[in-house]
């Protein structure tokens, strides 16, 4: 398998700020790799670094086979880049923005094809200030697809979209895999990155905390899933955390959510607890782990040691 990607113990700091520490991975020719972790993690900082925006202080990064410090300028040539907010001009039209970002490249892939691959052939005329953001967002990946690049960066690239305008985008990605391309996506939606990507990372305070198939970053929970029930609305929040096996508690004011390692343990204890303070376990769910419980356990361990 062909690597176009890889980081050998990269560091970036700001200040006394440690923003990327000591990071190594790789990303392989095709697939779709998930960069995900809380604001601040340092994923932001990570990505600019692979796009050449910024240089590490140490460490080296390959983006298809040479040295980005060294070849910033010809690696920008072969990726393409969806920014969480490109600037275009609002009074401009649509085919117009399309070849004023072609210009900008040696070369360019076929405008016509791009926009019919994003269903853009009736709104070339349209001006940028018309679009909804559904659409903007379409017109922003068109732009990162101009130069017909080897790997697409998509940063938070559903993000402010309503339901149906973030599947479309999804099935977009998923469309553009298919061709051959290498994907990279940072979100800090846990359903996008489960449903979207092949391998994902997980990065923490500047670490690189887990990094696997979607599957088995769940399956290393050890079977955790969350039980969730009404909130009963005049327990201590503190009690449900004092359960046995329970990892996290998501209290809301309508739901209880336990994330537990031990699903029978854990709800033996709840319904004593019910029954000593008199109250009943009602709406009761169980759920299967997901990718958002994969992110709360390792974002929370990695605080956890970062305070020792």
């Amino acid at each position: 398998m062909q690597t176009v990607i890889q980081l050998d113990q990269v560091c970036k700091q700001y200040g006394t700020t440690t923003a990327v520490d000591h990071i190594s991975m790789q990303v392989n020719k095709g697939e779709i790799f998930g960069i995900v972790g809380p604001n601040g993690a340092g994923k932001t900082t990570l990505i600019e670094i692979l796009e050449g925006l910024r240089n590490a202080d140490s460490g080296i990064a390959m983006v298809l086979g040479k040295d980005i410090r060294k070849h910033s300028q010809e690696i920008k040539q072969r990726i393409g880049v969806l920014l969480q907010s490109t600037a275009m001009p609002e009074k401009a039209k649509v085919k117009e923005v399309l070849h004023m970002f072609g210009s900008l490249y040696k070369k360019t892939a076929d405008l016509n094809e791009i926009a019919a691959f994003l269903g853009l052939e009736d709104k070339q005329n349209a001006f940028i200030k018309s679009l909804s953001g559904g659409w903007k967002q379409r017109v922003s990946l068109a732009l990162a697809l101009i130069n017909d690049p080897e790997i697409i960066f998509l940063d938070e690239p559903s993000m402010g979209l309503d339901p149906n305008a973030r599947s479309e985008m999804w099935e977009m990605i998923h469309r553009l895999k298919k061709q051959g391309r290498t994907i990279v996506v940072t979100t800090h939606y846990m359903e996008e990155a489960e449903y979207l990507c092949d391998r994902i990372a997980v990065i923490s305070r500047g670490r690189l905390v887990a990094l696997d198939t979607p599957r088995k970053l769940i399956s290393m929970l050890g079977g955790t899933k969350r039980i969730s029930f009404k909130n009963p609305g005049h327990s201590n929040e503190k009690h449900f955390a004092k359960l046995a096996h329970v990892a996290h508690v998501e209290y809301g004011a309508d739901l209880i959510k336990l994330h537990s390692s031990h699903i029978d343990e854990t709800l033996k204890q709840l319904f004593h607890l019910a029954s000593q303070e008199d109250w009943m376990v009602s709406g009761l769910r169980l759920e299967d782990a997901s990718m958002n419980d994969v992110f709360t356990e390792m974002t929370n361990l990695q605080s956890k040691e970062a305070a020792r």
